[in-house]
């Protein structure tokens, strides 16, 4: 497909933070594309870049952050070229974002109308009447109760699932062509959050939207994502349809995400954590990111970076385990 028909396309994406004790490369190297209508994952633990992958979209990075490198192709134009005038024009028309903590996302001392409909003025044609017209319109979307009584309320006045209720609505109120969810049920219990999942995909089905899924759980995305992309240490390691993902993992770190998720079998089995501690970011190894935690570590894996091999068509993954299993193949049928 050419680099105009997707909706999105990330390109050799480098983001870097200057902190006191050097540059830190959150994001290095990371390329996706985003089809319209596709529900693409980002996994990954924390600090694995997957949502600086997200806020560079937005450009929403800390002070100290900066875009230093690839592109970011939004309909065939580099957003990282655009001036704040033209981002701001894009956030929220064009790309929304919900964030990840419902409770410090909204502003505690306007109420819940005020702020969905100062974002509905500010990237519609719509005020007075109409503007409120269509918050409350948002808010029976999402499913809230008595949405004309919660549009005047304050946010410490709902819950935290009524709260996260309130983030969607006012991320979809514009109708983005792409919404962005940075881990949008971390804060919820289990109940909730499968709750929320649901109206997600319900409304972006309705709309017809494109959907970036940021989380750390790779449970929570096994019957919502058409793609998945698994980060660790600022790179990918592995992408791939979720049915490749799930039933044919190719790198060992997906793998151990993998051993990490219950079976909901019933049976009695011990989870797997994957062993040791998170990378450095301020010291990168010179190879695999992965390597100083996979048990199958092989010396090329220190020193040298693997680049994605095809598993096939549908599936790539960033691993040495694959080129050294092709070869062992291609030796037994020596």
């Amino acid at each position: 497909m050419a680099e105009q028909e997707y909706l999105l396309s990330v390109q050799d994406l480098h983001t870097t933070f200057k902190t006191d004790s050097g540059s830190v490369s959150a994001v290095n190297g990371v390329s996706y594309n985003l089809n319209p209508g596709e529900i693409l994952g980002i996994v990954g633990e924390s600090g694995s870049g997957k949502s600086v992958s997200a806020y560079s979209i937005m450009q929403i990075l800390a002070d100290n952050g900066k875009i230093t490198g690839g592109k970011i192709l939004f309909k065939g134009q580099d957003i990282t070229k655009w001036n704040e005038k033209e981002m701001r024009a894009f956030r929220g028309k064009c790309c929304s974002i919900i964030f990840q903590d419902p409770m410090t996302s909204l502003n505690p001392v306007f109420t819940v109308g005020s702020q969905i409909t100062e974002a509905i003025r500010l990237h519609t044609d719509k005020r007075g009447k109409e503007a409120k017209a269509r918050a409350i319109e948002m808010l029976e979307l999402v499913g809230i109760n008595e949405p004309e009584r919660r549009f005047k309320q304050y946010p410490f006045e709902l819950s935290g699932g009524m709260r996260q209720r309130i983030m969607i609505a006012m991320a979809l109120a514009c109708e983005p062509d792409i919404l962005i969810a940075d881990e949008p049920t971390t804060a919820l219990d289990v109940t909730i959050q499968a709750q929320i999942l649901e109206q997600i995909q319900e409304i972006q089905k309705k709309m017809g939207m494109a959907m970036i899924l940021v989380t750390h759980d790779l449970g929570v995305i096994a019957d919502l994502c058409d793609n998945i992309v698994v980060m660790y240490g600022g790179r990918i390691c592995e992408r791939g349809t979720a049915e490749e993902i799930f039933y044919n993992p190719k790198h060992e770190y997906t793998k151990g995400l993998l051993r990490s998720i219950p079976n909901g079998s019933g049976e009695k089995t011990r989870l797997e954590p994957i062993l040791g501690t998170p990378i450095n970011m301020l010291n990168l190894p010179e190879g695999c990111a992965f390597c100083a935690r996979c048990e199958n570590a092989m010396k090329i894996c220190l020193t040298e970076q693997p680049e994605e091999l095809w598993i096939n068509e549908n599936h790539t993954a960033a691993c040495w385990m694959n080129l050294k299993n092709e070869i062992d193949a291609a030796k037994e049928e020596a």
